[in-house]
């Protein structure tokens, strides 16, 4: 009688015991075996104010675009500084940002009426130049982007104003609509002159250049309205 009862009583308590582990929050992972908890990746969230200063999402963008967003394939891509130069430069994604990062919040303003105020993060344009050995008699500097969009800004403004050649947007990497993996952070002009999916850079001493918009009639100068 007493084998019996604690024989009954052992199954009893293997019982619980199975129960209990059933129910213990540490699933198995499935294929090992495993009792760890599966970790789950989140996608960076995009900083929404900086310095007391409230910033627009990357989702508050018009497409506007003369053929849409472009895809990168970003093993493949490479970007060229060249022209006016003694070291032209054929560079991968990595080391063109491969140097020192700048950040500043610069509103762009579209001549559609509308505006966005972005905390960009790159790398200086003049810091590439310098790279590439670049003529400081030259005039303008051209951008090409990957979807055939040209535009171009003068050499001394690149210069002097320590323009962007931005990499990230509000903290995260630019979207493929914002013109990943480069946009240029043209402050203080209109829209049309921030060239996105920048392919290449071009020292040039054509000041008559003009890219795409401007040949169909907008001002080449691309300046803001006087405050």
């Amino acid at each position: 009688m007493r084998v019996r009862l604690i024989t009954c009583l052992t199954a009893v308590a293997v019982l619980a015991a199975a129960l209990l582990s059933g129910c213990s929050g540490v699933p198995k992972v499935p294929g090992t075996g495993s009792t760890e908890t599966p970790t789950k990746r989140l996608a960076p969230a995009e900083v929404l104010q900086y310095k007391g200063k409230r910033l627009d999402s990357v989702d508050d963008f018009r497409e506007n675009s003369i053929k849409g967003p472009q895809t990168v394939d970003i093993k493949a891509y490479r970007l060229k500084v060249l022209g006016e130069v003694s070291k032209p430069l054929t560079l991968t994604y990595d080391q063109a940002i491969d140097r020192t990062q700048y950040e500043k919040v610069v509103r762009l303003n579209c001549v559609e009426g509308w505006s966005v105020d972005i905390l960009w993060e790159g790398v200086l344009i003049s810091d590439l130049l310098e790279q590439a050995g670049y003529d400081r008699s030259a005039k303008v500097v051209i951008f090409r982007c990957k979807d055939g969009y040209s535009t171009s800004l003068p050499l001394d403004f690149v210069v002097g104003n320590k323009i962007l050649l931005a990499s990230k947007m509000n903290g995260v990497d630019l979207p493929r609509e914002r013109g990943f993996p480069f946009q240029v952070v043209a402050e203080d002009k209109w829209g049309y002159k921030w060239a996105k999916w920048v392919t290449s850079i071009e020292v040039s001493n054509d000041a008559s250049f003009e890219g795409f918009w401007e040949k169909r009639g907008y001002d080449n100068s691309g300046d803001l309205p006087k405050k």
